[in-house]
């Protein structure tokens, strides 16, 4: 397993992966040493989450490889499906996956992702609109649905 560590605007990420596929990515605030040297296996994925955060890009093409129950890859593979700058609430989720009543299990395994950003589980709100759970941090959530937005609010002063 290869691993790297990256300078985001959120803070520091860990991204691990090998030949197969990136495996996780994680954000802390903790001080952690960048990696001065990209392994190969996860040259493409620091590459796009840096075109991701300039602002150049808005979907991922990368090999993914996460762990888990076939139950919570289905919601992953489901979250890849959010558009870039759209939001769906949970109950919207669990009616994509055919199950109104799996909601708390589609939230549950919304938490569990391994993959921030990239399988984009912070485009999942509450179905009021507000800003729900989120491993990361709420204020994380909330810059990256920002970032996402297509209109940006303009500061007044």
């Amino acid at each position: 397993m290869e691993i790297a560590f990256i300078h985001t605007p959120l803070g520091v990420a860990k991204l691990e992966g090998d030949d197969l596929g990136l495996s996780s990515i994680t954000v802390s605030d903790k001080e952690q040493t960048i990696s001065t040297h990209i392994p190969n296996a996860l040259k493409d994925a620091t590459d796009q989450l840096e075109q991701y955060f300039n602002g150049t890009r808005n979907n991922f093409n990368i090999n993914l490889n996460p762990q888990g129950t076939d139950f919570q890859k289905r919601v992953w593979k489901a979250l890849e499906e959010i558009p870039f700058g759209k939001t769906v609430s949970y109950l919207d989720l669990s009616k994509t996956l055919g199950d109104v009543k799996a909601i708390r299990a589609v939230a549950a395994a919304n938490g569990k992702n391994p993959l921030w950003i990239v399988v984009p589980c912070h485009r999942v709100i509450g179905s009021d609109g507000s800003l729900t759970g989120y491993a990361g941090g709420l204020h994380r959530k909330k810059w990256l649905l920002d970032h996402e937005s297509p209109v940006k609010q303009q500061s007044l002063f």
